[in-house]
């Protein structure tokens, strides 16, 4: 409860070394060592969307699953699938998922790779958990800096990025530009339907959001 803060940050623009990380990484593959629980949970998803065959759609970063529920209305004829790391987030879930969507507890990077590695395509993709690597020195934890952004290109689909830190949103859109894609930055103007507990705490505060959206290119 209470007002929420505007983003902590050491860093007012985009980062000096953006333009240099993204295109070191779009030239290599990402390859990291999947573990078992990650393996466990794409088996799910797989098993999940081929028994069901409709288009997937990725809410990465998910939290409590919140979004997942709310999209999985807006995308009636899709398949939700919600990815976070933490159980305690997701166990503040509130509902029991229905047949339109599943939620996971697993790395979003080892999900995407198993999806790029069997060729799965998305219809949509969803990141809009605002970042939580702030500090400059984090720029390789964020997603646009991760060596994994590659493979998360390779999944396709219309993406969508939100977040309350203008200089995020505009360093992904960027890092899209840099890799060819085309999309548009733009400010969330009220009244916004929040997807995420935090759009709605950020709202109600009065800060603005920010998003950006991209039909993916092969």
């Amino acid at each position: 409860g209470g007002a929420s803060r505007q983003v902590s940050s050491n860093q007012s623009h985009l980062h000096p070394r953006l333009g240099r990380t993204v295109t070191r990484h779009l030239g290599s593959t990402y390859r990291a060592a999947i573990g078992d629980h990650n393996r466990a949970a794409y088996a799910q998803l797989r098993e999940r969307l081929d028994a069901c065959g409709r288009p997937l759609v990725l809410d990465s970063f998910c939290g409590t699953g919140h979004s997942t529920r709310a999209l999985s209305a807006r995308h009636g004829d899709c398949l939700l699938v919600g990815i976070d790391k933490s159980a305690a987030r997701l166990a503040k879930h509130p509902a029991q998922p229905t047949d339109g969507y599943l939620l996971l507890r697993a790395d979003c990077e080892a999900i995407w790779q198993q999806l790029a590695a069997d060729g799965i395509a998305l219809a949509h993709h969803y990141i809009l958990y605002p970042n939580p690597w702030p500090k400059s020195r984090h720029l390789q934890r964020r997603v646009h800096g991760h060596p994994a952004f590659r493979t998360l290109l390779a999944l396709g689909g219309r993406l969508e990025l939100r977040s309350n830190w203008q200089v995020y949103v505009e360093e992904f859109g960027v890092a899209m530009s840099l890799a060819g894609q085309v999309g548009v930055v733009s400010e969330l103007c009220a009244p916004v339907q929040p997807l995420t507990l935090f759009e709605r705490k950020y709202h109600d505060s009065g800060h603005p959001l920010w998003v950006y959206r991209c039909a993916i290119a092969p």
